[in-house]
């Protein structure tokens, strides 16, 4: 790894100096833009909409619309008296406890490493943190601009997430937040036994990117001038639920089979969690029910049909004896 900052810990009258170095990294599959005839590379000029000159580097500047056709002009003199853009501190504000910062906050993350002779310091503020189970809220210039981040351990080591700024998070504005639905206390109940048969602990190693693997699959098979194996498709995702207990007790049932427990129907196969199953099902047992009587007065007309051919019966026998009868007067 290669370090994108240097700077100190304040802590107190404690100085740590430290090298910060990202915790992230992204997998994303990244592609060019080309030319499909000849796969040559698409290149962007950066010309002036008002001369239509081609404009270099050292002849840009940062502009700040405000309204009306108008621009503000800032130059790198103007962003060199900001406070705190050039300074290499992480100033330990307070210590508060994990749980009470909201994780839509976190921004990024990055490893911090001691400098120099300041390692007995960076593991006594190690050692000490872990101790408090707190987080330290920090302030850092980083990247041109100060930002609010906390200071926690992770495998042994100082990790430094940059966090949003309140004002930063947008606040949900929507329309069923005022509208007065009422859940039903069986519905709830069902929804929490789902969760509790659904319940596990989190491994991140578990969990990988299909579609990632999929694609640098499509490149190798590019590559090696081989088709593509085309994976199996999924099963597609359930409607919208037409009987919510239905599709409630079916996923309960499901999540009990994926962990090889017995059904709760007594040994019934599992349904998947399908509303337009679950409405089939309904239907073919309301049908069948009506279907019942009818079967119910068919059953009682047959044993009348084993009457009738149990009378034809006798009168069958006496038919066979009155035959000889007639042979010994011939």
């Amino acid at each position: 790894m290669r370090a994108i900052w240097k700077g100190a810990v304040s802590f107190g009258l404690v100085s740590i100096g430290v090298k910060v170095y990202s915790a992230t990294e992204e997998k994303d599959i990244r592609f060019h833009q080309v030319h499909r005839e000849d796969g040559g590379r698409i290149r962007y000029k950066r010309t002036c909409s008002v001369c239509g000159e081609e404009v270099t580097y050292d002849d840009i500047a940062k502009g700040y619309d405000i309204g009306g056709g108008e621009m503000v002009i800032l130059t790198d003199e103007d962003f060199a008296d900001l406070p705190l853009s050039t300074s290499h501190a992480i100033d330990v504000l307070e210590f508060v406890p994990a749980e009470q910062v909201d994780p839509i906050l976190y921004n990024k993350a990055y490893f911090l490493e001691p400098e120099g002779s300041a390692t007995k310091p960076y593991v006594l503020l190690r050692d000490a943190l872990s101790d408090s189970e707190r987080v330290a809220i920090v302030k850092v210039a980083l990247r041109q601009r100060e930002q609010l981040a906390t200071l926690r351990v992770r495998e042994g080591v100082l990790l430094l997430n940059t966090m949003l700024w309140p004002d930063e998070i947008r606040r949900p504005d929507f329309g069923f937040l005022d509208e007065d639905l009422k859940v039903r206390p069986p519905e709830l109940a069902m929804a929490s036994s789902l969760i509790d048969s659904m319940a596990g602990e989190f491994e991140p190693d578990a969990f990988t990117d299909d579609y990632r693997a999929a694609l640098q699959e499509v490149i190798d098979a590019k590559v090696e001038g081989r088709e593509v194996v085309q994976p199996e498709e999924e099963e597609a995702a359930p409607a919208a639920a037409v009987d919510l207990m239905a599709a409630l007790k079916a996923s309960v049932e499901r999540a009990r089979a994926a962990r090889g427990e017995a059904p709760s129907g007594g040994g019934a196969e599992p349904t998947p969690i399908s509303s337009a199953r679950s409405a089939k099902k309904a239907a073919k047992k309301a049908a069948a029910k009506k279907a019942e009587p009818a079967k119910k007065a068919t059953a009682k007309k047959a044993p009348a049909k084993k009457t009738a051919a149990k009378k034809a019966e006798p009168a069958k026998k006496t038919a066979a004896k009155k035959t000889p009868a007639k042979k010994k007067t011939a």
